[in-house]
C-alpha cells in the first residue's frame, strides 16, 4: 500500500495541491489531458492513507460506467478499494432499492430499458401517428424535461423559452404526449432512468430519517465531469450533502458539449459563489498532446465566451497541425484514407487512428474510402451506414422498384425514382431545422440522394446498376474487423484519445451545424471542435470539402472556428483544390495544365474525336433546358453523352437510341430538340 509520501511524489505541483486539499469545498478546473482522474484518485487515497477519510464514507460520482470502473480500479491500486465509485444513476438506484420498500410499503417500480414502447402507447392515446424516429425524439425531449425539472404541465410554457422543439410538432402536442407517457408508466408500475433520480431526491426531501441515514453513510463527496451536471443531479447532490460542504468537483467548461441533454456548466462556473471558502485549483499541464496540438487548441479557445484553462504542453514537439481544403466530400474521404494508408506503411497501429466528424451520416464516405484501400475500421457510438434502419429500408425499397421495372430509364429515371422513393419515406429537399433522430434519419437519406446524384453522372447509369452498387458497398463495408481505424462523431469521442486524429467535414453549415442558432449554441459547437482537437496525441489533421458532390460548385467555406488557426496561404490551397476538379484530358487521360487546356478539356496536341463546335452548341442547349426545368445539367445529358452525339451525329430516333446514356424516356423528352439542332 503506497505511503502518503509515495502518493504525493507521483503528482505534479498542481495535482499535488488537489490531493492535499482534503477538506471541502474544492473546485478543480482540469483542462483536457491534464491528469484529472490521477489527481482526484490520489486525493481520495491520501485521505484514506492519512485517516481523514474512512473508505466506506466516501462516494465518488461520475457519468459513465466505464469512467466509474476505471476509477474503482485506480483506487484499488492505491489502497483505497473500499471507496464507492458510481454513476449518479447507480448510486441513486442502490439507495432506492434499499429504502423504497420501507418508506412506501411496496416494491420499487420496475425499471424500463427504453421509453419507446410506453411513448408509442401514449402517442396513440393522443391520436398522434409516430414512427420510430419521432418516438426517439420524443424520448429525448422527455429526458431533457425530467432532468431539467420541467413538469408536463409546464412544458408548453417553458420549452419555447429554452429553445426546445420536436420537429413537426408544437409544444402543446409534446406536452400532452409527455403527460400521457407519465400516466401510462405510472399505471403499469414502471419507472425510467430519470425517475431513479427524481424518486431518490423526493424520498430524501420527504423523509428526514432516510436522509439522515444516507448522510451518516456518506460524508465525503467527489464529482467528476461536473460541467455535465443537470438540474436534477445538482438537486440530488445537495440532498446527499444536507448542508455540508465536504465536496470536491472536477470539470472543464471548455468540454461542455451536452447542454442539449440538460447539462448545465453554470454549476461548475458558479461553484465558488454557492460554496463560500472554496479552494479553486487549475490543472494546466497537458500530458496527452504535442505542443503543436496544444497550441492549436489554445488558439481556438482564445475567442470562446466560456474559456477553459490555458493548456501547457509537456510532450516533445511533433508534426505540424495540417489544414486541407478538398474539392468535395468524396475527395476528402479519399485524401484521409490515403494518409492513413501511409501511416499503416510506417507500421503505425490502426487502433491508434481516428476519423472524427459532426454527424453519423458523414461516416459513409469514409467507410467507402477505407474499404477501397483494404483498411479495417470500427464505428463508435453508431451502426455502420448500411446497417442503419432507415438506410436498410430505403435500399430494400429501391431494390424492389428495380426488380419490378418501376424505375425510369437512364440517369434521369434513376434520380426520379430515388427522390420519389425517399420522399415516400419522409425525405424532403430541406433538412429538418432541429437536432434528433428525425434529423439523423434525414441525413442518412440525403447521403443516399447524394450517392445517386453522383452515380447518375456515369455512363449508362440506371436504377438497377445503382442498387447493385449499393449492395456492393454494403457487402464490402460489412467485413468483420478485430482492430482498425475508429470512426466516430465528436460527441462519441469525448473521453478518448488516439495518436493520430483526422477532423473532417469542418465547413460552415456542418460545424457549426445549421440548426445551431444563437451565441450559446454556436459556442457549444466551438467546444465540440476543441474536444475533437484535444483527442490527438501526435498527429492532428483538419479538413473540409468545398462541395458536397464531385463536380459540384465549390462554394463552401471552412468553419468560422478555423479563422484564427488557418495559415496565411490557405486560400492558395483552396484554389488548388478547386483546380484539381479538372483532372485529365478527355482523350488521352494525361493531366491538364494550362488555362486553355482546362477550358477545352483536352491536351493541346490531342485531336478531338468529336465535333467540338457541335458539342458546345449541345452544351448551350442543355444549359438552357436545365434552367427551364430547374434541374442540374447532367440530369438532361452528361458531357460524355453529348460528346458521343457530337461524334456520331445521329439523324434518326433509332440512331439516338444507340448512343450510351439515351433511353426511351430521354428520347421522347429531348429527341426532337437534339435532332433539330443536329440538322
Amino acid at each position: 500500500m503506497p505511503t502518503p509520501d509515495d502518493l504525493l511524489a507521483a503528482l505534479d505541483p498542481e495535482q499535488r495541491r488537489v490531493a492535499e486539499a482534503l477538506r471541502g469545498p474544492v473546485r478543480v478546473l482540469a483542462g483536457a489531458g491534464t491528469g484529472k482522474t490521477r489527481a482526484i484518485t490520489h486525493r481520495i487515497a491520501l485521505g484514506v492513507a492519512t485517516g481523514v477519510y474512512a473508505p466506506t464514507e466516501v462516494l465518488a460520482v461520475t457519468f459513465t460506467t466505464r469512467a466509474a470502473g476505471e476509477m474503482r480500479g485506480r483506487l484499488r491500486a492505491l489502497g483505497a478499494g473500499g471507496v464507492q465509485a458510481r454513476t449518479f444513476h447507480s448510486a441513486a438506484l442502490r439507495q432506492l432499492r434499499y429504502f423504497w420498500p420501507t418508506v412506501h410499503g411496496t416494491e420499487l417500480p420496475q425499471l424500463i430499458e427504453s421509453k419507446i414502447g410506453l411513448l408509442a402507447t401514449a402517442a396513440r392515446k393522443q391520436r398522434l401517428s409516430a414512427d420510430q424516429a419521432l418516438l426517439r425524439d420524443l424520448a429525448s425531449e422527455v429526458e431533457w424535461a425530467k432532468v431539467s425539472n420541467v413538469h408536463p404541465d409546464d412544458y408548453a410554457r417553458v420549452a419555447p423559452t429554452r429553445g426546445r422543439s420536436v420537429t413537426g410538432h408544437d409544444a402543446d402536442t409534446v406536452a400532452r404526449v409527455f403527460g400521457s407517457y407519465e400516466d401510462v408508466k405510472r399505471s403499469q408500475g414502471r419507472m425510467d432512468m430519470e425517475d431513479v433520480l427524481l424518486f431518490n431526491a423526493g424520498m430524501l426531501a420527504d423523509d428526514e430519517r432516510v436522509a439522515a441515514q444516507v448522510r451518516r453513510q456518506y460524508k465525503w463527496f467527489v464529482v467528476d465531469e461536473f460541467q455535465d451536471v443537470s438540474p436534477i443531479q445538482s438537486a440530488l447532490l445537495d440532498l446527499w450533502l444536507g448542508g455540508r460542504d465536504e465536496l470536491c468537483v472536477v470539470g472543464d467548461p471548455a468540454q461542455t458539449i451536452y447542454s442539449f441533454a440538460g447539462a448545465n456548466a453554470s454549476y461548475l462556473r458558479d461553484f465558488a459563489q454557492k460554496h463560500r471558502g472554496t479552494t479553486s485549483i487549475e490543472l494546466v499541464r497537458n500530458y496527452r498532446s504535442s505542443p503543436e496540438v496544444v497550441q492549436a487548441a489554445n488558439t481556438l479557445l482564445a475567442r470562446s465566451a466560456s474559456k477553459g484553462v490555458e493548456l501547457r504542453a509537456q510532450r516533445p514537439s511533433g508534426p505540424a497541425v495540417t489544414y486541407t481544403a478538398l474539392p468535395d466530400e468524396v475527395a476528402e474521404a479519399q485524401h484521409v484514407a490515403a494518409r492513413i494508408a501511409k501511416l499503416r506503411e510506417q507500421d503505425r497501429p490502426l487502433a491508434e487512428v481516428a476519423v472524427l466528424f459532426r454527424i453519423n451520416a458523414q461516416s459513409e464516405a469514409f467507410e467507402d474510402a477505407l474499404t477501397s484501400r483494404g483498411i479495417p475500421y470500427v464505428i463508435r457510438g453508431a451502426a455502420r451506414f448500411f446497417d442503419r434502419p432507415e438506410v436498410r429500408e430505403a435500399v430494400t425499397r429501391l431494390r424492389g422498384a428495380a426488380r419490378s421495372g418501376e424505375g425510369g430509364e437512364g440517369p434521369e429515371g434513376l434520380l426520379e425514382t430515388v427522390h420519389g422513393t425517399l420522399a415516400g419515406m419522409g425525405w424532403t429537399q430541406q433538412a429538418p431545422t432541429t437536432r434528433g433522430q428525425t434529423r439523423d434519419r434525414w441525413e442518412s437519406w440525403h447521403s443516399l440522394v447524394s450517392q445517386a446524384t453522383e452515380f447518375a453522372k456515369t455512363d449508362s447509369a440506371d436504377l438497377g446498376s445503382f442498387v447493385d452498387d449499393l449492395d456492393r458497398r454494403a457487402s464490402e463495408q460489412h467485413a468483420p474487423v478485430a482492430d482498425g481505424v475508429t470512426l466516430a462523431t465528436f460527441h462519441a469521442a469525448k473521453g478518448l484519445e488516439w495518436d493520430s486524429v483526422f477532423l473532417c467535414g469542418l465547413q460552415d453549415g456542418t460545424l457549426p451545424i445549421t440548426y445551431a442558432e444563437g451565441p450559446a449554441a454556436i459556442e457549444e459547437e466551438r467546444r465540440l471542435l476543441y474536444v475533437g482537437m484535444t483527442r490527438a496525441r501526435v498527429d492532428l489533421a483538419l479538413s473540409w470539402a468545398l462541395a458536397r458532390n464531385p463536380g459540384g460548385r465549390g462554394s463552401r467555406k471552412p468553419s468560422r472556428f478555423l479563422d484564427p488557426l488557418l495559415p496565411e496561404d490557405h486560400k492558395v490551397e483552396q484554389a488548388a483544390a478547386r483546380n484539381r476538379k479538372v483532372a485529365s484530358c478527355r482523350e488521352c487521360g494525361k493531366p491538364l495544365h494550362t488555362g486553355p487546356e482546362k477550358k477545352r478539356g483536352r491536351c493541346e496536341d490531342c485531336p478531338a474525336s468529336y465535333d467540338e463546335e457541335l458539342f458546345e452548341r449541345l452544351r448551350d442547349w442543355r444549359k438552357e433546358r436545365a434552367g427551364e426545368e430547374s434541374v442540374p445539367a447532367f440530369v438532361i445529358f452528361t458531357d460524355a453523352t453529348l460528346q458521343l452525339i457530337a461524334e456520331h451525329r445521329p439523324t434518326t430516333p433509332e440512331g439516338m437510341l444507340k448512343i450510351s446514356g439515351i433511353g426511351r424516356s430521354k428520347l421522347d423528352k429531348y429527341g426532337d430538340d437534339v435532332l433539330a439542332l443536329l440538322r
